[in-house]
């Protein structure tokens, strides 16, 4: 799984990093990036959380 963040779209609100910090961090421009290629599998059900509940639907799953 790799998951996408449209830039055009993220705000920034970070939800997604304290769902999961291991795959999402913000840079020191406070943009959001996504840090893991593919996802640790471990991990696959928390981005997918993130997914859901990003506020302005900037995220999106690849397979």
């Amino acid at each position: 799984m790799r998951v996408v963040v449209d830039k055009n779209l993220c705000e920034a609100n970070a939800l997604c990093v304290e769902n999961a910090p291991e795959v999402f961090a913000l840079d020191t421009n406070e943009e959001l990036e996504v840090t893991a290629g593919p996802v640790p599998h471990d991990a696959e059900d928390r981005v997918r959380t993130s997914i859901a509940q990003c506020p302005r639907a900037a995220l999106s799953e690849q397979e």
